[in-house]
């Protein structure tokens, strides 16, 4: 074994990754989604248990969005920021409220975490109900694929993303002072955002540093526009079947997506008490946002109308988070281990549903989530974290739209995970246990489960350029409140839900393997996973109704969800023109495919599954510019569930201009153009697709200033 090696495999020891999780591929050395520049592949992974590891040594399905990736790609929501890195989807509920999907898993399966605690929101309760993470203000985005329950625990048995915009300062700005503005403008829905931020010395006091933060963004937007229908023509062609027929005076929406605008307000202020070894810091965030939700009028089916009503009021959400946070982090000799990291979150959550002017639903969550990481000390090939986790709920819903009874929740778990080095190979292996209770206040009823979950990986270095490895998991997850005690009528996605009391866990035993080959000018990446399910819980239509909704229940059956992804680029040269010098040219291109089906007989197609997706890019990088065009792709879906139509087809071509004026990367200027073919796209994963296509043609102009 070569001296490089060796370096590499002691610094896999010493990064003491989280053993585990499902892994995927070493080399996601290209951060899956960024073209192969030396500054990526140095990427190092922040979240958790994972602090320490570069992207490119771990067999860890990981990826890295640094902030230029993430303006790039910025929306209003993280679901659809998200939407176009490898292997994930989104919920799209409009432009207000998009939650990420990855690898076909969504809802309780996934986390969003807010610097490394959960959101603590509701948006895992409902597709509607937004994240209340605010991307624009993020300074990096950390995405684990599969499962990452090992250390977030079993809400997180798909995958996290972590969201990381330091509210909290932990490191004191060159010069006593940083900051940053940006301001956009958007034209398919005439839209404006800004946002700001920075962080100020305030006080040395010889022993520690005294760092103010603050921040604050805007967003105001108006309905969308698309280019067709809103209702797709499957919808209205089985509306026409089935013998429905436009009132007097209405017309069908097209041009625009109605009631889809949103406006949205958030800011924060803390501070941060730098020490040599270590720091701590609080921060206070408030986050209000109102947000159309398209297609709401659907819902109304079965109400009886008053006499002399002109039309149904449009249904609007009303979001409003007050979050307290605290993080530390300290650095030393303590016996067996070398640091501790403690993060507390507190939030103060209510989400009311508008009905016009009047008041629907009000869900209301006030939880708590409080996690300690500790890091080994090395010791010879050796080494590990261990951690404990603590989240408690108090979740309630008071009106029409009550379909989940008042819950107190509470979750415990503990986890260890360890590895070990030996000439080329990394072993990989860890545990959690996990105690999640419930309590239905208004109906004295209880439940409590205990979960194990474990895993054992092991990594290859074929050579100095290629790694392989492969990961083995059992995992097990609580059903959640929502699957266990809904019982009314949801009207975001016209169902009359009724849960399953008697569930029990979802057990998963999977297994994944992954292969990468990176050099200076290219790089492949290839993940294939196999996940089998015991008790698989979801979502199915039954034949009854109830208050003129279909009834949905969520039962158990046995599942499997496999597929891959993978990833290629390469760097065609670097050229000199007449007017700019060093021009480095890459061509890349990524795929993904889910399968999926349920053990039931009949049509076992598990619901809004995404279907096959690939882009291909090309993009041109010098001083003064930065340049892509790609080709955004997703097929046909027509392997459905009972209860939802097939989605066609679309592709989008987009294109990316940056420039950074006199030679001054603190200052830049861009143009991003977003389907600008003007097709109608559908994302089959969202229970608004037949009514709220994507947005059409986009032009997005914005100004960004670093000082």
């Amino acid at each position: 074994m070569t001296t490089t090696s060796a370096f590499k495999n002691t610094y896999r020891f010493k990064a003491l990754l989280l053993t585990t999780v499902l892994a995927s591929q070493n080399a996601y050395a290209a951060e899956l989604g960024a073209p192969p520049h030396e500054n990526e592949l140095e990427e190092i992974i922040v979240s958790g248990a994972f602090e320490g590891r570069k992207v490119g040594e771990t067999i860890l399905g990981s990826t890295v969005l640094r902030q230029e990736e993430i303006l790039r790609q910025l929306s209003g929501s993280i679901g659809e920021t998200l939407r176009r890195q490898p292997g994930i989807s989104s919920t799209f509920f409009g432009p207000g409220a998009s939650r990420p999907i990855i690898r076909g898993l969504g809802g309780d399966r996934i986390r969003v975490l807010d610097n490394g605690i959960g959101s603590i929101d509701a948006s895992s309760t409902s597709p509607d109900h937004a994240v209340a993470v605010e991307p624009a203000l993020a300074e990096r985005i950390e995405i684990l694929r599969g499962t990452a329950m090992l250390v977030y625990g079993s809400s997180a048995a798909g995958g996290v993303v972590n969201v990381i915009d330091n509210r909290i300062p932990n490191s004191v700005p060159e010069d006593g002072f940083e900051g940053a503005v940006r301001y956009g403008y958007t034209t398919v829905d005439e839209g404006h955002e800004l946002s700001g931020s920075f962080n100020a010395l305030i006080a040395d006091t010889g022993s520690a540093q005294v760092v103010l933060h603050g921040d604050i963004s805007y967003r105001d937007t108006n309905d969308y526009d698309i280019p067709g229908f809103a209702e797709s023509a499957r919808l209205r062609a089985l509306e026409e079947a089935e013998g429905g027929e436009e009132e007097e005076g209405e017309e069908e929406a097209f041009g625009t997506v109605e009631n889809s605008a949103t406006e949205t307000t958030a800011g924060s202020g803390g501070v941060g008490f730098i020490f040599e070894n270590g720091f701590f810091g609080f921060n206070i965030r408030q986050l209000d946002s109102l947000y159309g939700v398209p297609g709401a009028h659907h819902h109304e089916e079965g109400e009886e109308e008053e006499e002399g009503e002109e039309e149904e009021e449009v249904v609007r959400i009303d979001l409003d988070q007050t979050r307290y946070d605290f993080n530390g982090e300290l650095r030393g000799d303590f016996g067996l281990f070398s640091k501790a990291k403690f993060r507390f979150g507190y939030s103060d959550y209510t989400h009311t549903e508008l009905e016009g002017d009047e008041v629907g639903t009000v869900f209301s969550n006030e939880g708590y989530e409080a996690r300690a990481d500790f890091v080994e000390n090395h010791s010879g090939n050796w080494g590990g974290s261990t951690g404990f986790q603590l989240r408690s709920r108090d979740f309630s819903a008071i009106g029409a739209e009550a379909f989940v009874p008042p819950t107190d929740s509470t979750q415990f778990g503990i986890y260890t995970v360890k590895e070990y080095t030996s000439g080329p190979w990394l072993y990989e292996f860890g545990g959690r246990y996990e105690n999640t209770s419930y309590d239905v206040t208004n109906q004295n009823v209880e439940r409590s489960f205990d979960g194990f979950s474990a895993s054992v990986g092991a990594g290859y270095d074929i050579s100095e350029e290629s790694f392989f490895g492969v990961t083995l998991f059992r995992t097990e997850r609580a059903p959640s409140t929502e699957e266990l005690f809904s019982n009314g009528p949801h009207l975001a996605t016209n169902a009359f839900e009724v849960g399953d009391p008697n569930l029990g866990l979802e057990t998963a035993l999977g297994l994944e393997a992954t292969f990468s080959h990176s050099t200076d000018d290219f790089s492949f990446i290839a993940n294939v996973y196999y996940t089998s399910y015991d008790d698989f819980i979801y979502e199915v239509a039954t034949s009854g109704e109830e208050d003129g909704l279909p009834i949905f229940e969520f039962r158990a059956n046995d599942a499997q969800i496999y597929g891959f992804e993978a990833k290629t680029e390469l760097k065609i040269g670097t050229y000199d023109t007449e007017m700019f010098d060093d021009v480095d040219i890459h061509i890349d291109g990524q795929i993904d495919l889910i399968k999926a089906d349920l053990d039931r007989g009949g049509n076992d197609n598990i619901p809004r599954l995404p279907p096959l997706t690939f882009l291909v890019g090309l993009e041109a990088n010098a001083s003064l510019f930065d340049f892509r065009t790609e080709l955004e792709f997703a097929g046909s879906q027509n392997n459905v569930s009972d209860v939802e139509l097939p989605t066609d087809s679309y592709a989008f071509w987009n294109v990316y201009l940056t420039f950074h004026p006199f030679e001054n990367s603190n200052y830049s200027f861009e143009l991003r153009g977003s389907n600008l073919n003007d097709a109608t796209g559908r994302q089959h994963a969202s229970f608004l697709k037949d009514v709220a296509p994507l947005p059409g043609r986009n032009i997005r102009a914005s100004f960004r200033a670093q000082f």
